[in-house]
């Protein structure tokens, strides 16, 4: 796959607008849905669906202009993912997670951004951020080792940034990021799951590499939006904090969009069906449940964009996002995914029995959907807990 090398100054008298990347998302998803199933089969994305997203700049969407990006905020980030999500979660997964480690990257130190794409800007990264790693301090930099999982899209990656802490005897330090070249990984293919299993999303090892010291992002510069790279890149999307709910809205963009992805195939296949020679779709119930999954998913749209749409407004203002905004944004992106797994949920339960065929379509964005829905950045009783604790400190609970 020759991905076309690209540069700032061919870019600068082309930068699409919010509809552009809209609308090639929307004439990009019908081919998605056409290659879900080889996605699944192949267990990573179609080389040709790689190549879209480099054609197209869907993976560039918040990557520096220096670096031939847009640097578009997270609601446009996640506005492509959901169009992509409801056409093939697995595909749409890979676009929005490469979209935004180019976000991360472009949050380390400049050095490092120029290792990444100083010879191809089209160069994609891809991520396993649970702590798991172990670094020890040396001269100039550092020597990482660890075992990693759930890396999306590692096929296509050449890149990696992994979590981990650093260790100074029993002194732990972190957790942070390091970056790592492809070269320095070995990759475990273990990726056989029952749904969004076109992510490729495997482990690797790291085994007592070399990392210099421009490939260390710290992790509380960075949950706080003060990345090195903002020092060159400041545009107000490099100072979203990362996780405390605004970052996990790319999580809740996916879940969405698979929810309607649902929603669409169970119309195409309700529409018509019958059962032992009744009309289902004439059915009232059905006319019901139609229109219950479509309110929650317009409702989980509503509250994850508009709680997303407030804190970029306010990073572009100048402001910072508080502790109590990172809490009700966890809230919020949380309850939305409930809510689009809830429609997805009543409405393969109301499919019948030839919905469970390999061959349908509806049963396959199910099940990606119950995988996004599943993610640890959206569980809904950790974030509901937490925001309830907050909420009832304010008032005097100890």
């Amino acid at each position: 796959m020759n991905a076309p090398i690209l540069n700032s100054a061919n870019l600068a008298n082309a930068i699409p607008t919010r509809e552009d990347f809209l609308g090639r998302a929307r004439e990009l998803a019908p081919k998605l849905r056409e290659r879900s199933a080889r996605c699944e089969e192949l267990r990573r994305l179609p080389e040709e669906t790689i190549q879209d997203y480099m054609d197209t700049g869907l993976t560039r969407v918040a990557q520096p202009l220096r670096y031939g990006g847009y640097e578009m905020t997270w609601d446009v980030l996640c506005e492509v993912a959901q169009i992509l999500a409801a056409a093939c979660g697995s595909q749409a997964w890979i676009q929005r997670i490469m979209a935004d480690h180019a976000l991360l990257v472009a949050t380390f130190p400049a050095e490092a951004q120029e290792e990444v794409w100083g010879k191809n800007v089209n160069t994609l990264a891809s991520a396993s951020f649970d702590p798991v790693g172990r670094a020890t301090r040396v001269e100039g930099g550092y020597l990482f080792s660890g075992k990693h999982g759930f890396s999306s899209g590692i096929d296509y990656a050449g890149w990696i940034i992994c979590g981990g802490y650093i260790h100074d005897g029993d002194k732990r330090e972190g957790p942070h990021f390091f970056l790592v070249p492809r070269q320095d990984v070995t990759i475990i293919d273990d990726w056989k799951t029952m749904g969004l299993s076109g992510t490729g999303s495997k482990s690797f090892v790291v085994d007592n590499k070399f990392i210099p010291a421009h490939r260390f992002l710290d992790g509380k510069q960075s949950r706080d939006g003060k990345g090195p790279g903002t020092l060159v890149n400041t545009a107000p999307v490099y100072r979203t904090p990362r996780g405390g709910g605004i970052t996990a809205t790319g999580f809740a963009a996916l879940t969405v969009g698979m929810g309607r992805g649902v929603l669409n195939e169970w119309l195409l296949y309700t529409g018509p069906r019958k059962s032992r020679g009744v009309s289902i779709g004439a059915l009232p119930t059905t006319h019901m449940i139609a229109a219950e999954a479509a309110a929650e998913l317009d409702a989980a749209e509503l509250l994850y964009l508009t709680t997303l749409r407030e804190a970029m407004r306010k990073l572009e203002a100048g402001g910072e996002i508080t502790e109590d905004e990172k809490r009700t944004s966890k809230r919020n992106v949380s309850f939305a995914c409930k809510l689009a797994v809830s429609a997805g949920q009543k409405l393969f339960h109301q499919a019948g029995g030839r919905a469970l065929f390999s061959s349908n379509q509806l049963q396959r964005q199910y099940r990606n959907l119950l995988g996004a829905g599943s993610h640890h950045a959206v569980v809904w009783e950790e974030a509901g807990v937490e925001y309830g604790a907050g909420l009832l400190a304010a008032y005097g609970a100890k």
